[in-house]
């Protein structure tokens, strides 16, 4: 059976390894059909993803096909498509055993605590497959960027109406973007990047766009997407007295502000981290309804054999790649 595995960062090679065990009790063998690629990804191919060891199968965000099935499972058939939770958590820590599942004290990620989704065939757990007729195969991979947005936004709890700040266009920006208007926000946007801030104001309803923060009035929700620690520093700027600030994306390092401030404002400051189960759910009816169109996001789409000599482009921010996605089957 193929895979392919990231040996070091910047070195991708493929390699044959034996084919998976039949699944146990409560698992299920799965053909993988698509894979998106996200900015772990990219981050694990620089070396500058946190968390993360090599050699590895890269691969989380998955659309996948169930070829056999353990005892013990309900809920999915052979043959049906899938989305995936690749969250694979314990079930008994204090954050499992509270419904946070998305930070669990042992949380394992595929594809990048555990080899994820780069090969032909592999096991998961049958409790972490949705199973869909109606979605494509890109749609399904993309649950999980989807719930990256949608943990944030449930974390905000924006009202309806709220003048909302996003700070950062990326494919984690746009979730968060997706959230936001279906909970009714006024949604503002800043990114340096104007291909970026473009293609937002194309396919959403932003009611400003800016490029720099400085030209910001203070809003009352600010959601930093970006993992760049002085756009996350700065953004305590952002944040309107007795606002809110939810730190989605993160990077290796401490951050700082300036307390006085921060108690001056009395801001409420917010970390995110995954999602979870219900939310994936929530976001796959959500896309059958329509209320969720990420098919404007795909803007790069190659099968496995190329994706190796493709890698390297969807590095370059002025390539304008919002979301690849590799068919592996």
């Amino acid at each position: 059976m193929r895979n392919l595995i990231l040996e070091q960062p910047s070195q991708f090679a493929w390699h044959d390894t034996p084919e998976p065990q039949a699944p146990s009790s409560g698992e299920a063998l799965v053909r993988v059909l698509s894979i998106g690629i996200c900015g772990t990804d990219l981050h694990a191919y620089r070396g500058r993803q946190p968390f993360f060891s090599y050699p590895r199968i890269l691969g989380h965000e998955l659309a996948v096909e169930v070829l056999a099935l353990g005892d013990g499972t309900s809920g999915v058939q052979v043959g049906d498509r899938c989305a995936v939770n690749p969250y694979l958590n314990c079930g008994h820590c204090q954050a499992c055993l509270r419904g946070k599942t998305n930070c669990c004290e042992s949380l394992k990620v595929l594809g990048v605590h555990v080899d994820g989704g780069m090969r032909e065939r592999f096991l998961v757990p049958a409790t972490h497959l949705y199973p869909n007729a109606k979605l494509s195969n890109a749609q399904l991979a993309l649950v999980e960027t989807l719930g990256i947005g949608s943990h944030a936004v449930l974390r905000g709890q924006p009202a309806a109406g709220e003048r909302v700040l996003v700070i950062g266009a990326g494919p984690i920006g746009l979730s968060v973007i997706e959230f936001l208007k279906v909970a009714g926000a006024e949604i503002e946007l800043v990114d340096l990047s104007a291909k970026r801030r473009a293609f937002a104001q194309q396919h959403y309803p932003l009611k400003a766009c800016y490029e720099r923060a400085e030209e910001i009035p203070p809003a009352t929700l600010v959601f930093d997407c970006t993992g760049n620690p002085q756009s996350m520093q700065g953004a305590f700027k952002l944040v309107a007295n007795g606002g809110k600030l939810v730190f989605v994306g993160l990077f290796v390092g401490d951050v700082t502000f300036h307390d006085p401030d921060f108690h001056r404002k009395e801001i409420t400051l917010l970390a995110t981290r995954n999602s979870t189960p219900a939310e994936h759910r929530r976001i796959i009816e959500l896309m059958e309804a329509g209320q969720i169109d990420t098919a404007p996001w795909v803007s790069d789409r190659v099968p496995a054999d190329e994706m190796i000599a493709r890698f390297p482009h969807w590095l370059d921010p002025e390539a304008g790649v919002v979301k690849a996605v590799v068919d592996w089957a």
